[in-house]
This record gives C-alpha cells, sequence and structure tokens, in this order.
C-alpha cells in the first residue's frame, strides 16, 4: 500500500497535516454515510411510501392504518396542527419522525395530510 504524505508549505505547520488527514478522512466518510434531507421536500405521498407505510400499513405497535376512517376520526379531530407536533416529536409506540431524524418538519406535516386526508381529513399538504 502506498501511503501519500502530505507536508505544508508554511514551516510553522510542518508535521500537523499527516495527522488531520485521517480526521478529514473519517469526516467526509461519515458525511457520506449520512442520510441527506433532499433538496426539495418530498410530498406526503413520497414519505408515506418511504417511511410510514413499515407501520402504518399493518397497524404495527398499534399504528392505525391507512384509510381506517374509525382509528383516524379521534386522531382527525385533534386538527392538523396538533397531529403534526406529535408526529414530529413521537407519539406513543412512535419513534419521533417515523424514527427517521433526517425528514424535515415540513416533510412529517406533509405525511401527516396524506395519511390523515386517505382517512376522510380535507387538509392541505402543507407548502412550507
Amino acid at each position: 500500500m502506498t501511503r501519500i504524505r502530505s507536508v505544508p508549505a508554511d514551516p510553522a505547520v510542518r508535521g500537523t497535516a499527516p495527522a488531520a488527514v485521517p480526521a478529514l478522512a473519517l469526516a467526509l466518510a461519515l458525511a457520506a454515510a449520512c442520510p441527506v434531507s433532499a433538496a426539495e421536500p418530498r410530498s406526503g405521498a413520497e414519505v408515506y411510501t418511504l417511511v410510514c407505510a413499515a407501520c402504518h400499513d399493518a397497524g404495527v405497535a398499534g399504528a392505525p392504518t391507512r384509510g381506517d376512517t374509525n382509528a383516524w376520526k379521534p386522531l382527525i379531530a385533534e386538527g392538523q396542527k396538533a397531529l403534526s407536533r406529535e408526529a414530529i416529536k413521537g407519539v406513543r409506540g412512535m419513534p419521533a419522525r417515523g424514527g427517521r431524524p433526517d425528514l424535515s418538519d415540513l416533510e412529517v406535516r406533509r405525511a401527516v395530510a396524506y395519511l390523515s386526508n386517505a382517512a376522510g381529513a380535507k387538509w392541505v399538504e402543507p407548502a412550507k
């Protein structure tokens, strides 16, 4: 294996670059491994398919299933703002943001509107 050695031009900092290289490589590797939010926020349907469906399709841990009007009726009655706030923070068996910390508040609010509308709510998917 060939080692590449970097030597700074300034003699005052000579010897500091090789120690910085592994730290930089680690930082770049971690950044590449971490999920990044899309440049354009995802729609409620996209977030549902990507994240929410895993539990809300099958009712995992008591999650109300998509389209179940009886299960969603009392949740819809709480209102869009309150229900969105609970989804962002986590509620009952659901972790905050559905277990996806990379989702923005807007994406979670859109998914809440999408799921609620599938059960009869008439909420507008948030634009911002």
